[in-house]
């Protein structure tokens, strides 16, 4: 049986020398949703950020928010599709033309794991509607067991105003400890203005990665990655990682939502921490294709990051965090 440094090996190698394959990437953080979902279709997003917005006194968020999205402050902006069906095929050709894998969870999942089966990873958005006790464990426990279910993600109890580590959490980290089930957390930006959207529930302060550390020390052997890097709370983050070096990181929204300067100043300061190899390539594309292609090139093109630190966000960080086999990631490399 080969080892871990061989799979390095295998890693290694020019990816496209024979069969021409594009270097593998791993999109830990992907959603197969509706095309209404995040608003009525088309909707308009400007790229790169320049600005998020501002509320006027005593105005309906949501309306000057959609009302963004439909006049676009920018001259060329990208449109989302108008239906589903146009939605996952974009997607999915994106996916196949750049050799991504994704972390998939959201309504639409199984129908774009049953058009693209290489392609997805099927993951869980169970912990949104209606609270953690509505998820029954036996339930759970079957789709872990079947696999069905691969990535306990995206936990998303931040939009509920639930930290980590509230009791009514623990059977379900508990389960994904002893099955031995990557679990990824929501805890960074939502929307902007989410509590006068849909979660009036939802606090800044649960931000903080820091909340999960009690989560941690009671579940040692629990895989968990911190979607959207608790975007801002950087000095909180840092400190996570240096006490639990178990924890990873996924850039989630961040790669595309924020303007560059900060997304760039955010994940160069995780990388000189000496955390490179815990960062894991997450998009949160939602309903713009286009976005996991920005999202992408913003690791491609970040120039404080050696080539070897791309690859290793881009993949290799998650194929060893997802524990893919020598098949898997032999297969992803075309070889």
């Amino acid at each position: 049986m080969k080892t871990w440094h061989t799979l390095w090996v295998l890693l290694a190698i020019p990816a496209g020398t024979d069969a021409q394959v594009a270097p593998p990437i791993i999109d830990v953080h992907l959603h197969a949703l509706p095309a209404n979902s995040q608003g009525p279709p088309p909707l308009a997003l400007c790229l790169p950020t320049t600005s998020l917005g501002v509320a006027s006194a005593g105005s309906a968020w949501g309306a000057e928010l959609l009302q963004g999205y439909k006049e676009p402050p920018c001259s060329d902006p990208l449109w989302s599709p108008e239906t589903d069906e146009e939605l996952m095929e974009e997607t999915l050709a994106l996916m196949e033309r750049r050799n991504i894998v994704g972390v998939t969870s959201g309504v639409r999942r199984q129908m774009w794991q049953e058009r693209a089966p290489a392609r997805i990873i099927p993951g869980s958005r169970v912990l949104f509607n209606g609270g953690p006790r509505s998820i029954p464990l036996d339930v759970l426990r079957s789709q872990f067991a079947d696999g069905s279910v691969q990535v306990f993600a995206e936990v998303t109890t931040q939009y509920l105003g639930i930290e980590p580590a509230d009791p009514s959490l623990e059977p379900y980290f508990a389960l994904a400890e002893e099955m031995d089930i990557p679990v990824g957390i929501h805890m960074g930006p939502g929307p902007p203005g989410a509590p006068y959207l849909f979660s009036p529930d939802y606090r800044a302060r649960l931000h903080s990665p820091l909340l999960l550390e009690d989560l941690l020390v009671r579940h040692p052997a629990l895989r968990l990655y911190i979607m959207h890097a608790g975007w801002p709370m950087l000095d909180d983050l840092l400190a996570l990682l240096w006490v639990h070096p178990q924890v990873y990181v996924g850039l989630g929204v961040i790669s595309f939502a924020l303007p560059p300067t900060e997304f760039h100043r955010y994940l160069r300061r995780i990388v000189e921490a000496g955390f490179a190899e815990r960062v894991m390539f997450g998009s949160d594309q939602m309903v713009w294709p286009g976005a996991l292609e920005f999202a992408i090139r913003s690791i491609e093109t970040a120039d404080y990051l050696t080539e070897g630190q791309k690859r290793d966000i881009l993949y290799n960080n998650a194929a060893r965090f997802l524990r893919l086999t020598e098949e898997q990631i032999a297969e992803h490399h075309g070889l």
